[in-house]
């Protein structure tokens, strides 16, 4: 048989999933497993948002529709993006894919040529450089360092930019660091977009997931306007997993683009999903309020739970739903942490590393489960952490 395209042997899978796998295998031989390795509210769409979707599949809302995205919801969004970023944004500026990441991978196919770099936080969600190798560009990592408090280094990002590079990915709140960028950092970010005429996809799925007061958005800085890509959806903040529904807003002159690559791929977005999402960014019964405020008590009880277990070391992140741990006094890898917590205690987490080469001494748990699970499982891992406090008392 001839090959596969040599693009399928530079691509990477998510350790998330493979762990998931893993797990699900474990339970069906009956044993009882705690999930902290997806990023998935346990949380479920507002009534209004069920009844919305209810009443558009009733009138027949179920055809082929504007491959952009029905205009109630593309103008909903603009509405929605004013109210809760500050940015002024036309509907026509909006294009709604089937799913974030296909928001995310289309963006790119739509920037990237062969040989064009990509500058990308690391650790950082793993579909970056996978995707940017299998378009053929060149994946340029930067550092989200614990010592710099896990924010880019804007003097690293203005080292590695070249003649090369495109595009440039922040992630704030970011997965799996749980970090905000700062108004500084973001800003001098900015300023190395405009000067070294980059895009810059700014990926805020977490957007409206945060623990401090304001949140500022890459679109808002000098200069932006025409460079940026804002990669959005409906998973994380309105519990909309399973309805793969994410947006792009992109400048004038990309949107063409990411409407071709749509009428190429996915024609158009389930009609009825988009009008139960517009009732979901309408948020009456105030869902993700409610559902931010019960992740805020469980960081706090988690992360002070995990401090607890010998060699943890976890700082409470500032956005996500994300307890970014380091292991590295417990004297043991990552991989094998999370291999005894799985197949030992029925927890299970994610090795950094699957996050990218600096993420090697930490470890990823969600902590989008209840309080009350979140609480067992610390106690599993207390109870099997004997099996590193041997390496712990030898140093």
């Amino acid at each position: 048989m001839r090959p596969l395209a040599s693009r399928m042997s530079v691509m990477s899978g998510e350790g998330a999933l493979s762990v998931f796998a893993h797990a699900r295998e474990l339970e069906r031989q009956g044993r009882s497993i705690i999930h902290l390795e997806l990023g998935e509210p346990d949380f479920h769409p507002a009534e209004p948002v069920i009844d919305a979707l209810h009443k558009a599949v009733k009138e027949g809302k179920d055809r082929y529709c504007r491959v952009a995205g029905v205009p109630a919801l593309c103008e909903e969004l603009a509405t929605y993006l004013r109210r809760t970023r500050n940015l002024n944004i036309s509907p026509e500026n909006v294009v709604i894919a089937p799913g974030c990441k296909i928001a995310l991978f289309l963006a790119m196919m739509a920037l990237i040529e062969p040989g064009d770099e990509v500058l990308f936080p690391d650790p950082g969600f793993p579909g970056y450089p996978s995707i940017t190798l299998g378009l053929g560009g060149v994946p340029v990592p930067f550092q989200l360092a614990e010592r710099n408090r896990l924010q880019p280094d804007p003097d690293e990002i203005a080292a590695k930019i070249t003649p090369r590079s495109k595009i440039l990915i922040t992630n704030s709140p970011g997965n799996p660091t749980g970090s905000v960028y700062t108004d500084d950092v973001q800003r001098r970010i900015a300023e190395l977009a405009v000067k070294h005429d980059l895009y810059v996809l700014s990926d805020e799925i977490y957007a409206r997931i945060i623990y401090r007061p304001n949140y500022l958005s890459m679109l808002t800085y000098p200069g932006m306007e025409e460079r940026t890509l804002i990669i959005d959806g409906f998973s994380k903040s309105f519990a909309m997993t399973g309805w793969r529904l994410g947006y792009t807003v992109a400048p004038a002159h990309i949107v063409p683009a990411l409407v071709m690559l749509a009428i190429n791929s996915y024609t158009c977005v389930t009609e009825f999903t988009q009008y139960a999402a517009v009732e979901a960014l309408r948020d009456r019964a105030q869902a993700t309020p409610r559902m931010v405020k019960e992740f805020a008590q469980r960081r706090e009880q988690f992360v002070r739970d995990l401090n607890r277990v010998p060699g943890f070391r976890c700082a409470p992140p500032e956005g996500a739903f994300y307890a970014w741990v380091n292991i590295s006094d417990t004297g043991s890898r990552a991989e094998e942490i999370c291999r005894i917590m799985l197949d030992d205690a029925g927890v299970a987490a994610i090795p950094g590393a699957a996050f990218g080469a600096s993420g090697k001494d930490f470890v990823r748990f969600s902590f989008a489960s209840s309080t009350a699970t979140l609480q067992e499982a610390v106690e599993r891992i207390l109870k099997v952490s004997s099996a590193w406090q041997g390496t712990l008392a030898r140093r």
